[in-house]
């Protein structure tokens, strides 16, 4: 179950659409905050959360350079996201189904 909860939150992470944006805009490569800032034309404290739930999430790291953070997609974050959605959308033995008791379906 704990891996459902961790997995779950990049999906969480993704269901604002400007932060699924923002991981599209870093599939192209490394941007700084100022770059994202423009795009979106939104407050630097709005971009910091939005940035924050990305890190957080293990989707996108960053570094800091001067005043400016530069953010990049987390390859590590991204192959597990790749295994966690393989994980729930396959079959397995030790899937939560198997938990339940079919005797019991539509019979009460």
């Amino acid at each position: 179950m704990k891996f459902i909860i961790e997995g779950s939150r990049v999906f969480k992470a993704l269901g604002d659409p400007k932060r699924a944006m923002i991981v599209d805009m870093l599939s192209c490569g490394e941007l700084c905050a100022c770059m994202i800032l423009e795009k979106f034309q939104i407050s630097q404290s709005t971009l910091s959360h939005h940035m924050k739930l990305l890190c957080e999430c293990g989707l996108v790291v960053g570094r800091n350079e001067g005043k400016w953070t530069y953010y990049s997609l987390s390859a590590d974050g991204i192959a597990k996201t790749k295994q966690f959605f393989c994980d729930i959308t396959s079959g397995k033995e030790n899937c939560i189904c198997k938990e339940m008791n079919p005797d019991r379906c539509c019979n009460d």
